[in-house]
């Protein structure tokens, strides 16, 4: 023994005290800092060595502070010897073991937790712009089909029963006067000139009579 030794704390240290050619055997003692070890902490052998007897103390414990260990051995009607040793205990280092895996553990669970929003957040910006898209083609099929019924509204006339081209002298049995009514069959009319010589101007009506066929034409009388 002798001189420091220097250990992490709470770790655990062994200590040896060793005697050599002693006679008798002599006793061994442990003390720290000046006080008395329990002899529960350390262990003595003996052994014998010719006339003389070798003897070996071991000291263990834990550490926890910086300690001044000290072995001495004894034999009657002598000076008891002694050796020391000091103990250096510097702090345990620290264990980051645990406060990584806390902080992997919710660096990891925050990860997750912004994948998941940012998921949600793509699949609603894709349905509404789904929706925008389906809504303005709806909004373009209405708008045509629109323009096409009103289209084919404006091209789509109505027959006019009563009307008679220009020098046609007769008419079909099925075909309706201007008056609603009929004529009979071979039935004709005389047709008055568009533009009658008058000094007298105004408006006059011209009625031409047939057998069952009657026409009104407006004339304007310059």
């Amino acid at each position: 023994m002798g001189g420091n030794v220097t250990v992490a704390q709470d770790e655990q240290v062994e200590f040896q005290c060793v005697s050599f050619k002693w006679f008798p055997i002599p006793t061994v003692s442990w003390t720290w800092n000046s006080e008395a070890v329990n002899s529960s902490l350390y262990n003595t052998t003996s052994m014998a060595d010719g006339d003389f007897f070798n003897c070996t103390s071991v000291l263990k414990f834990q550490a926890v502070r910086d300690t001044q260990i000290e072995c001495r051995a004894t034999v009657p009607l002598a000076s008891p010897q002694s050796s020391s040793v000091y103990l250096v205990v510097v702090p345990k280092p620290t264990d980051w073991t645990v406060l990584i895996a806390v902080v992997v553990s919710i660096g990891s669970f925050a990860l997750l937790v912004l994948l998941i929003i940012g998921i949600i957040f793509c699949y609603k910006k894709r349905k509404e712009k789904k929706t925008k898209y389906e809504d303005e083609m709806s909004r373009r099929v209405r708008t045509q089909s629109q323009i096409s019924t009103v289209g084919a509204g404006q091209n789509q006339g109505q027959e006019n029963t009563g009307y008679v081209p220009e020098g046609q002298t007769s008419v079909a049995p099925t075909d309706l006067t201007d008056s609603g009514f009929f004529p009979a069959n071979g039935s004709t009319f005389s047709e008055m000139p568009d533009v009658v010589n008058s000094t007298h101007t105004g408006n006059a009506y011209i009625t031409v009579d047939k057998p069952a066929f009657r026409k009104h034409r407006h004339v304007t009388i310059v």
